[in-house]
């Protein structure tokens, strides 16, 4: 499953880890103004904000799994199983298809305010990218330095939530993994005091106990806890060594290790790439499972007037700095 996350310092950040048995050949992608956008039931955009991110080329079409634009308005897909629900097409409505969602968004939103608008007419569709290659169940947050939102198209319709906690994992829907946030309220970050019973004389008996109770395991419910409750409680400075280091973290946190979580026919799932883009400067930056090295993008190095899709393989193996016997 996968997490994602937003943290503001002097600037605003936006990443997440993508969980999954398999990769499906992501690349760092520079989408330039100009590039067209087909889009399958509302009109094309010929030419819209330049926008970065992680996405699988297909038919020469970068799907976003999730973006940036050059304003900072930034978006995630993640995936919602058994919850998220498409329609078929409405008149009057603009009729998005879910692989679509997040470049009509950004190519046209310069904020949080103007997507929320656009959202008030939108309609997700049903319809596949290719027979290869058919809907993925998800659910997205969008946000910028104002704020955060959850949208998720379920059977009742399309849902927006305002998202206090710039965190969404996968299942339940969001307003349910909100209130779940009620049973961790007594979570602390000091050390514990006794208020299980005076009549027993209870102690902290090491260092490190603050967050006792933090849940661990890699559910996603368990991961919305502990992501928000460490992305509430961070602490850093505001240059971007700092706060990138403590956006990793923030992911580290909730990241799943290969071996732990068996999909069945010898396959695990586990944290492909983590994610962290500099929504003020169009910096995205990444790491991978076997790459714990820290590798950027920088979106204004590349032609943003331009109309072909730039791409970046990733960086998967394993780059370490050796300080002695070179």
């Amino acid at each position: 499953m996968c997490t994602a996350a937003t943290y503001l310092t002097k600037d605003f950040y936006f990443g997440r880890n993508l969980d999954y048995e398999i990769s499906f050949h992501e690349t760092v992608a520079v989408t330039p103004r100009n590039y067209p956008f087909h889009f399958r039931m509302v009109p094309s955009m010929e030419h819209h904000y330049a926008l970065i991110g992680m996405a699988t080329m297909a038919e020469g079409c970068p799907l976003y799994y999730d973006a940036t634009n050059e304003k900072g308005l930034s978006m995630a897909g993640l995936n919602f199983p058994g919850n998220a629900d498409y329609k078929e097409p409405a008149e009057g409505m603009d009729n998005v298809a879910p692989f679509e969602f997040i470049p009509w968004i950004l190519g046209q939103c310069a904020n949080l305010e103007e997507a929320k608008t656009l959202l008030q007419r939108m309609n997700m569709v049903k319809i596949n990218f290719s027979e290869a290659l058919p809907l993925s169940p998800l659910h997205w947050i969008i946000a910028d330095r104002t704020g955060a939102l959850t949208v998720e198209s379920v059977k009742d319709g399309l849902k927006v939530y305002d998202n206090p906690v710039g965190i969404l994992t996968n299942n339940p829907p969001f307003e349910t993994m909100m209130f779940n946030l009620n049973n961790y309220m007594g979570l602390s970050i000091d050390q514990p005091v006794n208020s299980f019973s005076d009549k027993l004389p209870l102690t902290a008996y090491s260092r490190g106990m603050g967050s006792l109770g933090l849940p661990g395991d890699p559910s996603s419910a368990s991961r919305f806890v502990k992501a928000a409750f460490v992305k509430m409680n961070s602490v850093s400075g505001d240059s971007e060594s700092e706060s990138i280091s403590q956006f990793f973290h923030i992911l580290t946190s909730v990241e799943q290790q290969k071996g732990c979580v068996h999909m069945g026919r010898g396959l695990f799932e586990y944290t492909i790439y983590s994610s962290c883009c500099n929504a003020d400067k169009g910096i995205y930056y990444y790491t991978t499972y076997e790459n714990s090295q820290i590798t950027g993008v920088d979106m204004h190095a590349e032609n943003l007037e331009g109309q072909e899709v730039v791409t970046y393989p990733l960086i998967t193996g394993q780059q370490i700095k050796m300080q002695n016997g070179q």
